[in-house]
C-alpha cells in the first residue's frame, strides 16, 4: 500500500484527451520524466493508486498527454478527471542533489538556524515568479513566503524531514 508520507504531489489530471484512453495531465514538477519510474500514482476514492505509463508526449512546459495501460478510451479513464498525481519520493532521492525538485520539501519542518526555533512547514511553493517561495504555515495558521534560495538553507535533513534556514536578519518580521 502506498502511503502519503512516502509520495509528493506532482500534478492533476484535467480532462480525457480523444477516443483512445488518454488523459491530460498537467504537472508541476517532470521528475516523472526524467527518472526510472514507469508509473505515477494517483488518488482514487482518497486511495493511492499506481497507473504504468503505456506512452505519453508533451503538449507544453507543463502539459503533457499521457496513455495508461489497459485503459484504452475515453469513459474508461473519466473516473481519472481531476484526480490528484503524485510521485514517489525515492525516485526523487535518486536524483542528484542538484536535480531534486522543490516540491520534494512540501511536509518538511522549517527551522530558523539563528535560534533552533521552528519557523512552520512547508505546505507549498510557489514558482509564478523567477524566484521561487517556500509557503510555510506557522503554528499560529499565518502563512509565510521565505525565498527558495540555496543560500539561505544551511541544512536538510531528509529522515527528520527538517530544513534548517540562515535567513537574513528581520525576513521573518515582514
Amino acid at each position: 500500500m502506498i502511503k502519503k508520507e512516502d509520495v509528493y504531489l506532482i500534478g492533476k489530471i484535467t480532462k480525457a484527451h480523444g477516443l483512445k484512453g488518454e488523459i491530460n495531465f498537467q504537472f508541476t514538477d517532470d521528475v516523472w520524466d526524467t527518472t526510472d519510474s514507469d508509473y505515477l500514482i494517483c488518488e482514487v476514492d482518497g486511495i493511492l493508486v499506481p497507473f504504468f505509463i503505456e506512452e505519453y508526449r508533451f503538449r507544453s512546459d507543463s502539459t503533457a498527454l499521457v496513455k495508461f495501460e489497459d485503459l484504452d478510451n475515453a469513459e474508461a479513464v473519466q473516473f481519472l478527471v481531476n484526480s490528484d498525481v503524485y510521485f514517489e519520493k525515492k525516485y526523487q532521492e535518486e536524483l542528484g542533489e542538484d536535480e531534486v525538485s522543490l516540491n520534494y520539501f512540501i511536509g518538511f519542518e522549517m527551522i530558523d538556524g539563528d535560534n533552533g526555533k521552528t519557523i512552520g512547514t512547508i505546505t507549498d511553493i510557489d514558482d509564478n515568479t523567477e524566484n521561487w517561495l517556500f509557503i510555510v504555515e506557522r503554528e499560529n495558521g499565518e502563512e509565510v513566503m521565505i525565498p527558495a534560495h540555496e543560500e539561505f538553507i544551511s541544512e536538510i535533513k531528509q529522515e527528520e524531514k527538517v530544513m534548517i534556514m540562515d535567513l537574513p536578519l528581520g525576513l521573518l518580521d515582514l
